[in-house]
């Protein structure tokens, strides 16, 4: 059993083949910068490559960095504009010339921790944030998938949470661990006011550095703990939604497009 999974990122995109029965990347991953601008065409571009590379025949799903429904990329916050409102699965079926399954990356990379990560067998309210160019969520129901949450966008501030709390906002301001911490840990807070979840699982390339800020959150009623799948999370979750044998629980939630 095994599907392409490709993330799109507003930093990287990457992809790799995936053993969907285990969650385990098939080969090594391989990823090229986002085209700045990042327009829809300049990205399909990218797609294309990444799958040429691998002379990939088989199940495909993409993710996207904002909320997805039927196929219709509603919004883009760390991409070109021209994505809104857009049949992002029609272009992105084009460039990979098959039917590819596409859906919100927080999204995927929840279904990846839920299935073989850190919230596997985990009951009650999930909630997983991830940290990169922006901030990405995924809800889990009693591990039912209630999708394109976008809680990144929740206003702290003044301001969109992840202008403060994303890995790119610790990175463009020259924060320190603890000062960006600080903002992690008050953007959490909203959130858990907010749903209240039992645990939250944090994923994105940061939670490889769990250590350096996870103790420096305080007084949260939810388990915190860091992705086990880290950064292949997207991969792993958008090759399992591809797959027609995966029971995969943003499969629902995605959709398939036929080239164009």
């Amino acid at each position: 059993m095994h599907a392409f999974g490709l993330d799109i990122g507003g930093t990287g995109i990457k992809g790799a083949p995936v053993d969907v029965e285990t969650g385990e990347l098939l080969a090594e991953r391989r990823k090229i910068d986002t085209p700045h601008p990042a327009s829809p065409d300049a990205v399909a571009k990218v797609v294309s490559q990444i799958l040429a590379s691998f002379s990939w025949s088989g199940p495909i799903g993409i993710t996207f960095p904002g909320v997805v429904t039927g196929g219709i990329t509603r919004t883009a916050a760390n991409l070109d504009h021209a994505w809104i409102g857009l049949d992002a699965q029609a272009l992105l079926a084009k460039a990979a010339r098959q039917e590819i399954w596409l859906l919100n990356d927080a999204d995927a990379a929840g279904v990846a921790e839920m299935t073989f990560g850190a919230g596997k067998g985990e009951p009650g309210t999930v909630l997983m944030v991830t940290f990169g160019t922006g901030i990405g969520s995924a809800l889990f129901i009693n591990g039912i998938l209630v999708p394109n949450t976008e809680f990144g966008h929740l206003e702290i501030r003044g301001k969109d949470a992840e202008k403060r709390a994303s890995e790119h906002a610790k990175t463009k301001h020259n924060m320190s661990w603890k000062e960006w911490a600080g903002h992690v840990d008050e953007y959490l807070h909203r959130v858990e006011d907010l749903l209240a979840p039992q645990l939250i699982i944090i994923g994105g390339g940061i939670s490889k550095e769990s250590e350096k800020f996870v103790p420096l959150l305080t007084g949260l009623h939810a388990r915190v703990v860091p992705a086990a799948l880290h950064n292949d999370a997207g991969i792993v979750g958008a090759a399992m939604t591809a797959h027609p044998a995966s029971a995969a629980p943003a499969r629902a939630g995605a959709g398939a497009g036929d080239t164009a």
